[in-house]
């Protein structure tokens, strides 16, 4: 048995803190003396007080602490998950209030304006190659929208939803400083019908971001949106420096013909268990002839070299391409996927493999 003090010591509480959680019921004493009020604890509570203190220290509130105690390794992650995402709500929170009281404290510092002036069409076509990859998930809210990252005389675009990710670029001239913000997945859908019907009226589109607000006109009409109040992932962890930054194989597929095997009615696919739920894998490994081919159950055994994704994720990637050839880099069965334009370093996709 071990003291309230020396509880305290192992486990990082204080001995007020473990007052409170004993009258909380979070974490109650083995033994409570009853003539001299002493509390004393099993060897085996120190465990459950240290992650009493670690969650404490995030900030986790004390129902939920109790709940974690009592609760599967898989719920206590959901808890954790969900208290994240508050963490990040509440400092995208902050930042814009820290933003208005910054000024109110100099009303005279506006906030600054950066302009866009670039192709309709590479901008339309920076869109397609992007949106099937944005998140749809209500508890993931940070991915729900188009990252814009206005730098460079061009805009990159970046959309993820954890299991893909794929990032365009269009080029232009811009005056303003360098803005990143997160467009909304229905202004990206509103500003793209708008690229459209600026075809044989003009070639260009203005891309306007100040002050939250983000908008696109073509041809005097505008669609505009207050960007997500979300900080997007660093997506820059999951990319090469270079196209040819040493991926063990590059392959050069034609996309018809490999749309035409991926969606063959005797196509080989592997069912693999993907967040809970059964996934339709397809899985690619080199022909030998500097292309891909679809590999069947039958042959996952052995050393060959193999990676598995997401089958219809690979042809929404393939279809974003935009071309008759793409480039795989394939990099093994942990590593991302990804395919990419032989002609255009700046527009490709990534697709997350599915351990075999």
């Amino acid at each position: 048995m071990r003291s309230i003090g020396e509880l305290a010591r192992a486990s990082g509480l204080t001995v007020s803190a473990l007052r409170f959680y004993d009258s909380a019921g979070v974490l109650v004493p083995a033994l409570v003396d009853p003539v001299t009020g002493y509390r004393w604890y099993r060897e085996e509570q120190v465990t459950p007080a240290r992650l009493v203190a670690g969650l404490r220290r995030v900030g986790l509130p004390v129902a939920e602490i109790a709940i974690a105690l009592r609760s599967a390794p898989a719920e206590v992650h959901r808890l954790l998950d969900a208290h994240l995402r508050r963490l990040e709500d509440g400092l995208a929170d902050a930042r814009r209030e820290l933003s208005r009281i910054r000024t109110l404290i100099s009303p005279e510092e506006l906030p600054m304006t950066t302009r866009l002036v670039l192709s309709r069409t590479e901008l339309a076509a920076a869109v397609d190659a992007v949106r099937f990859a944005v998140g749809t998930d209500p508890d993931l809210p940070v991915l729900t929208g188009v990252l814009l990252d206005l730098a460079d005389g061009g805009v990159r675009l970046v959309a993820t939803d954890r299991h893909r990710l794929a990032v365009a670029r269009a080029g232009g001239k811009m005056d303003g400083p360098p803005v990143r913000l997160l467009a909304p997945a229905g202004f990206v859908d509103e500003a793209r019908a708008l690229l459209d019907t600026g075809a044989g009226i003009t070639p260009e589109a203005h891309l306007t971001a100040a002050a939250g607000m983000v908008s696109v006109s073509v041809a005097g009409r505008t669609v505009d949106a207050a960007a997500l109040p979300y900080d997007f992932p660093d997506y820059r962890r999951l990319l090469r420096a270079a196209p040819d930054d040493g991926p063990a194989h590059r392959l050069t597929v034609d996309v018809a013909a490999l749309r035409a095997a991926l969606t063959s009615v005797d196509a080989p696919v592997v069912s693999r268990g993907q967040d809970g739920a059964p996934v339709t894998v397809t899985v690619l490994s080199p022909d030998g002839r500097g292309g891909v081919r679809l590999v069947g159950p039958g042959e996952l055994t052995g050393d060959a070299f193999r990676v598995g994704v997401n089958g219809g994720y690979l042809l929404q990637a393939l279809d974003a391409g935009g071309r008759g050839q793409l480039v795989l880099e394939l990099d093994g069965p942990i590593a991302p996927l990804a395919v990419r334009r032989p002609d255009d370093a700046d527009a490709f996709s990534i697709l997350m493999p599915i351990r075999l």
